[in-house]
Order: C-alpha cells, then sequence, then structure tokens
C-alpha cells in the first residue's frame, strides 16, 4: 500500500511544480513602476532621423531587461540608463527629460549621449539617492541646474557640459557632495560666482568657457588634480592654489586675474598650465623649493599675453612647449634656456613681442630641426633663426624701435 500512495505524492509535487512559474521567470519581468517610467521616458524623446536607438524598445517584450537597449537592471529593477547610441555615424535624440526618471529609484547611472534634447533638467533627479553618474552632454539643455542634485549623497560624477544651461551653480555641489570626484559644467552659459569654499574631495572640476565672474575660492580640495575655469569674466589674485601639492592641469587662461603667479605653480609635476590673456604681473618667480625634478615630454606652460616682467627665472628650462610672449619681460635670457633648445628637449619657445636684449646662440652648433623659436619684436636684431618658428601673429617687424627700449633696458640692443 506505501507504494500507490508514494507514487501519488511524486505525481502531485509535479503538478504543482509545473504551475508554479520558474525563478528564471521572476527575474525576467521588470518592475512594473520601472516599466511605466520607461514608457513615459520613450514618449518624452524621438529618434533624430538616422538613429535607431528606440527600434528595440518594444513593451510586448515578455524581457525588457534582456532586449531594450540602454538598459541594465539589478532583481528586475533598471538601476543603469544610457539614452542613445554613443556612436559617431549616430544623430542622437531629441525631445525632453521626462520627470518620470525619478520613478527609476534603483537608478545608479544616468547618461545622455550628445543629440538635440531640450528643456529643463528635471528636478526630480535630486530623489534618486543611488545615483552615482549622471552624464547630460552635448544637447540643447537650458534653464538652471537643479539645486536638487546637492542632496545626492553617493553621486561621484556630474557631466553637463556643452549645453546652454544658465543662472548660477549651487553652491551645494561645492559642499555638499561628500562623494563627488568629477565635476564638469563647461561650456554653457552659467554665471555668478564660486563659493570661498569648495569642501568636497573633487579630483576634476572643469568650468571653461561661461560667464563666472568673481574670485576663486579662497580654499580648494589639496585632492584637484585637474581644474579649469578658463574663458570666463573672473578676476583677483591667484588665491587657493598654492597647496594644490596634487594639481597636474591648470587652466585659468582668458580671464581677467592679476597679480602675481604664485611660486608653487612653476614646478614639473604641474605639467599642464595655461595662464595666458590675463593681466598678471610681478616676475616669472624662480622655484619655491629646491628640487631636482625637472619638466618632460609632454609638458607645456603658456603665460603670454600679461604684464610679467623682469628677466627670466631659469624655473621653465626644458618645458616641451613653453610660451612666453606678449609680456614686458627684460634682459638676457638664462643659458638654463638655451642649453635646453639646443639639446632637444624645449621643442617650442616664443619669446617675441618682448624687451629681451639676448639670446646667447652657441657658434657652428645647428638648432633642432624640429625646433620652433621666436624671437621677433624685441630689443635686439635676431638672426633668421630666431625668425623660423614664428606664427603669422607675431607681425612682420624684427625689433622694437628703440625708442621703447631705452624706457625697459636703458637703451640697451644686442645682436646675438
Amino acid at each position: 500500500m506505501a507504494k500507490p500512495h508514494a507514487l501519488f505524492l511524486f505525481l502531485l509535487l509535479l503538478l504543482v511544480n509545473a504551475c508554479r512559474p520558474s525563478r528564471q521567470q521572476n527575474q525576467n519581468k521588470i518592475s512594473s513602476t520601472d516599466l511605466a517610467a520607461l514608457a513615459a521616458i520613450k514618449d518624452s524623446l524621438t529618434d533624430i532621423p538616422g538613429s535607431n536607438f528606440f527600434s528595440t524598445w518594444d513593451f510586448t517584450s515578455p524581457d525588457p531587461c534582456s532586449t531594450f537597449s540602454g538598459i541594465t537592471c539589478s532583481l528586475n529593477r533598471v538601476n543603469i540608463l544610457t539614452l542613445g547610441t554613443g556612436l559617431s555615424n549616430s544623430p542622437g535624440l531629441a525631445g525632453f527629460l521626462s520627470p518620470s526618471l525619478s520613478n527609476l529609484t534603483e537608478l545608479t547611472q544616468i547618461v545622455l549621449y550628445p543629440g538635440l534634447v531640450t528643456g529643463s533638467i528635471p528636478p526630480q533627479l535630486g530623489q534618486l539617492s543611488n545615483l552615482r553618474v549622471i552624464s547630460l552632454t552635448n544637447n540643447r539643455l537650458k534653464g538652471s541646474i537643479p539645486s536638487s542634485l546637492s542632496s545626492l549623497p553617493n553621486l561621484h560624477t556630474l557631466d553637463l557640459s556643452y549645453n546652454q544651461l544658465t543662472g548660477s551653480i549651487p553652491a551645494g555641489l561645492f559642499t555638499e557632495l561628500a562623494q563627488l570626484k568629477v565635476m564638469i559644467l563647461a561650456s554653457n552659459q552659467l554665471s555668478g560666482e564660486l563659493p570661498r569654499m569648495v569642501s568636497a574631495d573633487i579630483l576634476h572640476l572643469d568650468l571653461k568657457d561661461n560667464r563666472l565672474t568673481g574670485t576663486l575660492p579662497l580654499r580648494l580640495p589639496s585632492t584637484i588634480r585637474y581644474l579649469s575655469a578658463s574663458k570666463n569674466m573672473m578676476g583677483g589674485p591667484l588665491n587657493g592654489l598654492q597647496s594644490l601639492s596634487e594639481l597636474v592641469f591648470l587652466d585659468l587662461s582668458m580671464n581677467q586675474f592679476s597679480g602675481p603667479i604664485p611660486a608653487s605653480l612653476l614646478r614639473p609635476t604641474l605639467s599642464s598650465l595655461f595662464l595666458q590673456r590675463n593681466n598678471l604681473s610681478g616676475g616669472v618667480p624662480s622655484p619655491s623649493t629646491s628640487s631636482t625634478l625637472m619638466y618632460g615630454e609632454g609638458s607645456i606652460v603658456d603665460l603670454s599675453h600679461n604684464f610679467l616682467t623682469g628677466e627670466l627665472s631659469p624655473v621653465l628650462a626644458a618645458v616641451e612647449t613653453l610660451f612666453l610672449n606678449n609680456n614686458h619681460l627684460t634682459g638676457r635670457v638664462p643659458e638654463e634656456y638655451v642649453k635646453s633648445v639646443y639639446g632637444g628637449s624645449t621643442k617650442t619657445l616664443y619669446l617675441q613681442h618682448n624687451y629681451i636684449t639676448w639670446f646667447p646662440l652657441e657658434s657652428g652648433l645647428a638648432l633642432p630641426d624640429t625646433l620652433s623659436l621666436c624671437l621677433t619684436y624685441n630689443c635686439m636684431v635676431p638672426t633668421s633663426v630666431g625668425l623660423m618658428g614664428c606664427p603669422v601673429s607675431a607681425g612682420g617687424q624684427q625689433a622694437r624701435p628703440e625708442s621703447q627700449c631705452v624706457v625697459f633696458n636703458h637703451g640697451r640692443r644686442s645682436i646675438p
């Protein structure tokens, strides 16, 4: 009698298991909330002719997590959303960003590839506490940056560059985001001033090509390695930069900064330094500390189009690409620069439009063919060697009028 009973139980278990949805089926079923949010997102955006990003978004699909382009799921929830293909031959998307994005509550990354998306950034994004990456670049987004983004506790990267955003940058982006490492707001129409203190441990801060005014923050994080605020309307002294020992790239060009250049900025570890087209004055400082480090391959320093005075210090010898033109530099060029030119470590040296009296070329020694050297419009008559690398903007005059040289060099004029 035991055997028929056991057989009955076995058949019953088979029947129950056959009727129960499989674990795999449960995993494939996307959250209904997320599915509705994706439908609203699709309604707000459209493929520009030539793009087919939304061709896979079939809402009758049993498994959108596997079939929808641009989404990644975890435990039936969308956690990564990438809108657009990012391919060079794809024109991208048009439309606007739906506030329904905030219903994707497990989202950790949202990326919008270049296209023609307009409208404002939904302030509801500030409700997505798991967000680590917001990248909405190269579109036509307008309006202000939502202050609600300052409440995202896990935000690591914020890239809103190359849009048409206006207004001031919410101060909380600089002070409230403990995890923020990368902030790129370049090429918008942002205005206003930066806060006096930046407490977030940012590594990469790019604010170039906006309409920012005011001065640099008095305190910037010591962690920062890349800082750009070029092509704005900022001014005042170069404060807050002296202690940035990790900095390897600094671009404050095309502003209205004034005062001296901090000696701490002229160091080989800061291998890309752009301070051109400001109102900086004083001399080219000597190194702040004694160091055996030398500028190396790929290094570039541009201090051109300022009001720098006095004789050059040797601190910038061996910089591969060095622009010191259009200043008020005087006297003799130190031999260290000449050795770097002959040795090939300096490949571009622009000294035109200064008041320099001497560049000691070594007689009978050929300069490297790859050298671009320009010495025109100084208080000396350059040989053809000093004209070999001059840009068109240097003009056609080889030397300054003597009346100008009298003011800066007591009438001294030399021929190298």
